[in-house]
């Protein structure tokens, strides 16, 4: 990891380090981290052992291995408790959802990728729940990130399009940057972004950007399901649907 002149104490820098860690590998052992972060074993013990001790890790007693404990879980919610959009948005989200039988996603843009919020499926689908809070996407390749990126401005679109390394999920994923801008401009002009199956191959998704009061880039909603479900015909009705609740959510940011 870089420098930065910011950091003052390094023994807490590394241990953060190490914790996320565990976002590319969900199952970890003090050999695997000891070597990946070319620390001592008894160096990367004692940080484990206070992360476990504080419940950020808990520990297998067979294997002896560590994973993410409810600690992370509790400040995942917490993060979801500073958007106010999302107790704003979970009626509204569950409306949508009951209606087209889809699942329903709330996310903000955060750095050059989608953060998941929130997610709400049909009252009939419970057995579907899982939490998405604090998951993270490309934006290029998500309905969500297309949208909110289509509404950007100008020089925000450029400097991503110029940086951002375009990597086939799929085989419909947009590797191509003029097309990528290409289909940008549409998303704007038709009102709503559209998914076609480019970060998961059978998933389709349509989503809308949501702005605040002040007309600035809050948030989008996106309508996900299996892409057989995403017809002409459904796609129109759906996205009439997501533009009257997304106007409901912003009347009340």
């Amino acid at each position: 990891m870089a420098e930065n002149s910011e950091i003052k104490v390094k023994s807490l820098q590394k241990a953060l380090e190490i914790l996320n860690y565990f976002t590319e590998k969900p199952i970890l052992g003090v050999t695997e981290i000891s070597e990946h972060f070319g620390l001592y074993k008894s160096t990367v013990h004692n940080i484990l052992s206070t992360l476990k001790a504080m419940e950020y890790l808990e520990q297998d007693e067979a294997s002896g291995k560590y994973c993410l404990g409810m600690q992370i879980f509790n400040l995942s919610k917490a993060l979801g408790d500073t958007y106010s959009i999302t107790k704003i948005a979970m009626p509204y989200m569950q409306e949508i959802a009951n209606q087209t039988g889809e699942r329903v996603y709330l996310a903000v843009p955060y750095r050059e990728e989608v953060l998941y919020l929130e997610a709400m499926y049909p009252a009939d689908s419970v057995e579907l729940m899982r939490s998405i809070l604090g998951e993270r996407a490309r934006m290029y390749c998500t309905g969500l990130g297309k949208a909110m990126l289509a509404n950007m401005g100008e020089q925000e679109i450029q400097n991503y399009l110029e940086h951002q390394e375009l990597e086939a999920f799929t085989e419909n994923s947009i590797t191509n940057k003029e097309q990528l801008y290409q289909d940008l401009v549409r998303t704007r002009q038709r009102g709503y972004a559209i998914d076609d199956m480019e970060h998961e191959f059978g998933i389709k998704c349509i989503a809308m950007p949501v702005f605040s009061r002040n007309g600035s880039l809050y948030a989008a909603i996106s309508i996900s399901g299996l892409a057989t479900h995403f017809t002409e015909k459904n796609i129109s009705e759906w996205a009439i649907i997501l533009k009257k609740y997304v106007r409901k959510i912003e009347s009340r940011l």
